[in-house]
């Protein structure tokens, strides 16, 4: 075998094991090898026989292992099915990603509860793993075990797997603090076009944090003589500006003061989390933060991040396409409810329970049932705001739902330079979704669905709103290449399955 043959094998076998929620030394115990042994063939430095590859794929309940090198994970989808009965929201995917940075100011062991299963979040403790920190997959696979060493092997970090991440990005906040010179890749993730790194730049700043973009990467220096003496003004209200602010001022012994904050679930999460490890956050939910760090963090915490606003979205999205009633449970309300106000006004008929409170004890959650709904465009744009406003990534969601509805909608997609040009391939399955410019769409509805085979958007929200709208299509439908999907969703088609959905996953041999 090649090099790069024993390179692929090894990541396929890594990221098998590591779904199933498994150790080296587990694999090497059901395989009756040596830790070391499994340690080598993950990284392509060992010779490895088909049959010892079918045993690890054996053992591993995997057929991505068991087939050597597998092409992109497809879905086929029999549409035209009402969806019944009643589904539970996940954990925040991007609540998840944040805490893992976070974990990098901590030198005691965390565990989270409940972390999202998703691509996104492998990537993220890929990049951890090779620069020392210690993970493992706990309590049947449920929580995620994260103990940092002494000193972090910066040097070694793999640049592949944080490539892959825009989430790479907080690492700056955190490393700040353990480096007086470090260097991470590029920020890569969705295709959504150019994002500016300079906000993040002009708030680590104040903390002697000064950025040199060259060869694909940000060499950073760290002058530990500059701390903040002033507010830091935020020139973006970013969710991850926000969030990379507060991790670098969670270890700065002093009181931070962060104007033009995000106060969205994530960075909610965050500030949480933060609370857990000692640090005193004021403001927690408004546009102004103030952080009172504490220089040395090592305590063992336990903390649970909530419910996914943006998971609620699709979910109450695939009832409404496919004309279903469904209840949502665990749905995060404080972030749903502009979403819901404008269903309201489009004549979306549903019901909340009272409320209660999610497992960190402060997020406000709710049921919420969807019945089938004779919808109207809505009187204004469909357009996103800063939280509390309709929040960016339930944007396209309303796209699909727009399609359902009578009349004209205008959606402005501003924030992102092309996402909403995606939007136009529900063309493809038969909705009337006109292109203004790159930022604006306009959606005739209602529409007839109709069954199309095509490749999935390089974007994670417009590839799932592809595939809400096959759901509504009579007949079989193709979606190729979902791994954005699963860069954002834990075992979304089988989840859909569990509630009436009939979408088969399979790949191209």
């Amino acid at each position: 075998m090649t090099d790069d043959y024993l390179v692929r094998i090894g990541r396929l076998i890594r990221d098998a094991r590591q779904h199933r929620g498994w150790t080296q030394a587990q694999l090497a115990e059901a395989l009756g090898t040596s830790q070391s042994a499994v340690n080598r063939i993950e990284r392509g430095n060992q010779n490895i026989s088909l049959e010892m590859i079918a045993r690890i794929g054996e053992a591993l309940d995997s057929e991505i292992v068991s087939l050597g090198y597998a092409g992109p994970m497809h879905l086929r989808v029999v549409g035209g099915r009402r969806l019944s009965g009643a589904i539970d929201v996940k954990t925040s995917k991007n609540a998840c990603v944040a805490l893992l940075c976070a974990t990098l100011l901590n030198a005691g062991r965390t565990t989270l509860r409940r972390v999202a299963r998703i691509e996104e979040v492998y990537r993220i403790l890929e990049v951890l793993g090779s620069i020392g920190v210690r993970t493992r997959w706990i309590n049947d696979g449920n929580d995620l075990e994260v103990v940092p060493p002494a000193e972090l092997d910066l040097a070694a970090m793999d640049t592949d797997a944080a490539r892959r991440t825009r989430s790479v990005i907080m690492f700056l906040g955190p490393l700040l603090h353990r480096a007086d010179r470090f260097q991470i890749p590029y920020a890569g993730g969705c295709d959504l076009g150019t994002r500016t790194v300079q906000p993040h730049m002009n708030a680590l700043r104040h903390f002697g944090l000064d950025i040199t973009a060259t060869d694909g990467s940000y060499h950073a220096e760290v002058d530990r003589e500059v701390t903040p003496h002033r507010a830091i003004v935020l020139t973006e209200r970013g969710d991850t500006v926000t969030e990379n602010a507060l991790l670098a001022a969670a270890r700065y012994a002093g009181a931070t003061v962060i104007r033009n904050a995000s106060s969205n679930y994530m960075v909610q999460d965050l500030c949480f989390f933060l609370e857990e490890l000692g640090v005193r956050v004021e403001g927690i939910g408004t546009t102004t933060l103030t952080v009172h760090g504490v220089a040395d963090i090592d305590r063992d915490v336990d903390y649970a991040p909530s419910e996914d606003p943006v998971e609620a979205m699709s979910l109450l999205a695939a009832a409404v396409v496919t004309e279903s009633e469904l209840t949502i449970r665990r749905v995060p309300i404080e972030f749903m409810e502009i979403e819901l106000a404008v269903l309201e006004e489009m004549g979306l008929d549903h019901e909340l329970t009272p409320e209660y409170r999610a497992d960190n004890g402060r997020t406000r959650l709710v049921d919420l049932t969807v019945r089938p709904s004779k919808l109207r465009s809505p009187i204004d744009k469909i357009h996103p705001m800063p939280f509390p406003g309709l929040n960016i990534d339930n944007v396209p969601f309303f796209a699909a739902i727009a399609a359902t509805a009578q009349g004209s909608t205008l959606i402005h997609d501003w924030v992102y330079d092309n996402r909403a040009i995606y939007l136009t391939e529900l063309t493809r399955l038969g909705a009337q979704v006109k292109l203004l410019d790159p930022h604006r769409v306009l959606v005739e509805g209602p529409t007839r669905w109709r069954a199309a085979e095509m490749m999935c958007p390089p974007a994670l929200r417009p590839a799932v709103v592809i595939l809400l709208a096959m759901m509504a299509a009579e007949g079989t439908s193709v979606l190729r290449n979902v791994y954005v999907i699963n860069r954002g969703y834990e075992d979304l088609a089988e989840r859909l399955n569990t509630i009436g959905a009939q979408i088969e996953i399979f790949r191209d041999i």
